[in-house]
């Protein structure tokens, strides 16, 4: 009898993978790679990935597994929902169309050990899940488009147990999700789809552990073409050493924090402008929903925090009851988006 789910999901040096039935995880594992053994372009980690995920693989019980999950990477822009894998989708991910990512690397993975086990592989509301309107996409600038990009696996999740616990239909729901990781999206979800939010990785929203948010474009531009960065060398530093990171050369909030409450007054005034510059990004996006919102959900992994939580709540609680949900549900979301279709609640999607 078909009865559980494994999910996939591939990170940067760590595989994390688990087994879900219909009331949730049996259990689960993190694969940590040794990083000198992956190689750059990450098609070709496939095999390496695969060997380690091996043993891992031999505890799912045959006959038992009724489909595999897995985090989908950077595809074409397209709706959320649950997508079967299919030969479009592995080739774009094995040409790294769209980007050089771990996260490719989970259908391939899925598709693999699915034909060997005999069941279907999917995704589930990728990075590039897209459900802007036209005017989502104006930014100001004809040449320049906004791009719907975020953390969608776990804001839809969240999303979805919020609206359960308020007794609502998730596509009946109006929600402000705020997940805060080492990039901060921040999304304003109606009807279950995201409607509007801001690009987490490059140049809006929030500064971040490591990223640098909204800048003044004036002294964006004075970066650009001062000589000392190449184009480069200027996405990593505005994508990976900016933020937290930049000014005080951790990307710990747990130390900064420490830091701050130790005397330290320029930690004290970054971690202030964090707190206040996602509070601002969470009142931008009420207004997306005219206000009209059953809630605003805190998420990822610095929501982990007490101090940040209790910093947060106390500026937009004024706006909405707020829930903390903190962490990152990936492989839940995973597993919860396969057992819908499997379930007949949703439409499986074609990617193509």
């Amino acid at each position: 009898m078909t009865t559980t789910v494994l999910a996939i999901n591939p990170g940067s040096t760590s595989t994390e993978v688990g087994l879900f039935g219909r009331d949730g995880e049996l259990w689960r594992e993190d694969i940590v790679h040794n990083p000198d053994q992956l190689a750059p372009d990450v098609v070709d980690q496939l095999d390496y990935r695969r060997a380690a995920l091996a043993p891992v693989i031999e505890k799912v019980e045959a006959g038992q597994l009724a489909a595999i999950a897995a985090r989908g990477g950077p595809l074409k822009p397209m709706p959320g929902g649950t997508y079967l894998v299919n030969e479009a989708m592995l080739a774009d991910y094995q040409a790294a169309k769209y980007a050089n990512h771990a996260s490719n690397l989970g259908a391939l993975m899925a598709d693999q050990i699915g034909a060997t086990l005999g069941v279907k592989s999917y995704i589930v509301d990728p990075v590039t899940t897209d459900e802007f309107d036209a005017e989502s996409r104006i930014s100001g600038v004809p040449e320049i488009e906004r791009r719907c990009r975020s953390h969608a696996l776990n804001i839809k999740e969240v999303g979805r147990i919020t609206a359960v616990s308020l007794g609502k239909d998730f596509v009946n729901t109006n929600l402000v999700v705020c997940h805060m990781g080492g990039g901060i999206s921040v999304a304003a979800l109606r009807g279950g789809k995201i409607v509007d939010v801001n690009d987490a990785l490059l140049g809006m929203g929030p500064f971040s552990p490591e990223r640098a948010g909204a800048l003044p474009l004036e002294g964006l531009l004075k970066l650009a073409f001062s000589g000392e960065y190449t184009y480069e060398e200027l996405k990593h530093k505005l994508s990976r050493a900016a933020g937290f990171k930049a000014y005080l050369g951790t990307n710990d909030l747990a130390e900064v924090v420490t830091r701050f409450r130790a005397g330290d007054a320029l930690a004290h005034t970054i971690y202030r402008a964090l707190v206040r510059q996602i509070a601002k990004e969470i009142g931008a996006m009420s207004t997306v929903l005219k206000g009209r919102l059953d809630g605003i959900v805190l998420t990822g992994g610095m929501a982990k925090s007490e101090t940040l939580v209790a910093d947060l709540t106390e500026r937009i609680n004024f706006i909405g009851a707020v829930t903390c949900i903190p962490g990152s549900l990936e492989l839940e979301a995973l597993a919860t988006g396969v057992w819908r279709i499997l379930e007949n609640i949703e439409t499986v999607k074609t990617y193509g």
